[in-house]
């Protein structure tokens, strides 16, 4: 992590916990407290007002505001499949506070993360009630790739099968089943839409080639009863 980034963080940091140590930033971002105590004096001659309280910290002085944090793409995805989580909860009051704190986060979004980010909420479903502990590593960049028409090429491997076959795939939505979530696609080798666990695809490739939206719709493919490519 570069000095700039390590700054940013732990101006974060301060601004997101009333007192800090100089030992929980070192151990934070794996470096020694003197490098901490040489960040600490580069954001006081930024003009940041960090208060050290002796013996016992750094804090950021009293009603001090500096600008909204700034999103990226990824995690304001995160936030909105967050969401559809938390939707599925029993508990209306924890659904409606997560709303209303998302709707606050949301508002310091760009304005182009604002339209991505309602671009895959609508091409989000989740049918468990239960949350899902995602145990592959291509939801993040596979949901970039949904909302940039990006082509992805993957390497899948079929329920009891040992074939892993080669698909280039048109990402277009997600839905959640039985702690596995499931990836709608037009494949190429199949010529048609196909449902993949995420859990499965054994390698990906996200292309920077856009495809042409086919005007996908989540409830009419549901309608259709749509199968998975196991």
């Amino acid at each position: 992590m570069s000095q700039l980034s390590r700054l940013i963080s732990i101006l974060t940091l301060l601004r997101s916990k009333r007192l800090l140590t100089a030992t929980e930033l070192s151990d934070k971002f794996n470096v020694s407290v003197r490098t901490i105590y040489r960040d600490i004096r580069k954001l006081e001659e930024a003009g940041i007002p960090v208060t050290t309280i002796e013996g016992r910290g750094y804090s950021l002085m009293e009603g001090y505001n500096i600008a909204p944090v700034q999103f990226t793409e990824k995690q304001a995805n995160a936030l909105i499949t967050a969401q559809h989580l938390v939707n599925q909860t029993q508990d209306a009051s924890f659904v409606t506070d997560f709303k209303e704190a998302l709707t606050k986060i949301k508002s310091v979004f760009k304005t182009s993360i604002q339209e991505k980010s309602e671009l895959l909420d609508s091409k989000i479903h989740i049918f468990e009630n239960r949350y899902e502990d995602i145990a592959s590593n291509a939801l993040s960049e596979i949901q970039l790739a949904i909302t940039n028409f990006n082509f992805v090429e993957i390497n899948y491997k079929k329920a009891n099968d040992t074939h892993i076959s080669f698909r280039k795939i048109e990402p277009y939505a997600f839905y959640s089943t039985n702690h596995k979530w499931i990836l709608i696609a037009w494949c190429y080798l199949r010529n048609d839409y196909r449902a993949f666990r995420i859990d499965r695809i054994q390698h990906f490739k996200i292309l920077p080639e856009k495809f042409e939206d086919r005007a996908f719709n989540l409830q009419t493919y549901f309608q259709s009863c749509p199968y998975e490519d196991k």
